[in-house]
């Protein structure tokens, strides 16, 4: 083959690999930013269904506390039970359950000042911004007045910016509250944003 055939090839070769190495690289940019794309689509999705997750382990948690309770107090060989009294009690277990759940489980979270005074969220599951608020009947926290206690946190605690969703639980085990199912539905809604769900228990039947 003659020397100036040779030679001639060798420009259309370099014009042909560059253009390939230009076609490859706009195919990965464009892959790039389409995986950018879908990343961000799929991470909408999946805030709520996270959401929903949590708060479904915590109604759980919740609904199942009396049944722990029954079951740490009765207790092996007639050992000492484990006593849930007032509402320290209560909080004590009910963060160790938590923990079963959740890695952040933050506890007596400030809130901000509303009226001249703050006042402290039991529970904060940061990442999932989910307030948890525990409380205990006794004889003179009759339903007027838990329900005031209530409408009062309630005040509080929508003005904290991680909290979301929040969950009052009452434990009940004496049964003083009269009528339940309706502070349930007259407490449980949303207020400015914030979502409020009460729950007592336990559940009569």
């Amino acid at each position: 083959m003659p020397k100036s055939m040779k030679t001639s090839s060798k420009p259309l070769e370099n014009s042909f690999s560059s253009q390939n190495e230009r076609v490859i690289r706009n195919l990965a940019s464009r892959l790039i930013e389409a995986q950018k794309s879908i990343a961000v689509i799929l991470s909408e999705f999946q805030a709520p269904i996270f959401l929903h997750d949590a708060q479904r382990i915590v109604e759980n948690t919740l609904l199942r506390f009396h049944l722990v309770v029954k079951e740490i107090c009765e207790r092996y060989d007639n050992r000492l039970p484990f006593l849930v009294n007032d509402e320290y009690d209560v909080q004590d277990l009910l963060e160790g359950l938590l923990r079963l759940h959740f890695d952040d489980v933050r506890r007596e979270v400030p809130t901000t000042e509303f009226a001249g005074s703050s006042t402290r969220i039991d529970f904060l599951l940061a990442q999932e911004q989910i307030g948890i608020e525990a409380k205990r009947t006794r004889k003179k926290l009759d339903a007027k007045e838990l329900g005031k206690e209530l409408i009062n946190d309630i005040a509080h605690y929508k003005e904290h910016p991680d909290c979301k969703v929040l969950y009052f639980f009452v434990y009940d085990p004496e049964e003083y509250i009269a009528n339940p199912r309706g502070i349930e539905r007259d407490l449980g809604k949303r207020y400015e944003g914030m979502e409020v769900n009460v729950l007592i228990v336990p559940k009569r039947a």
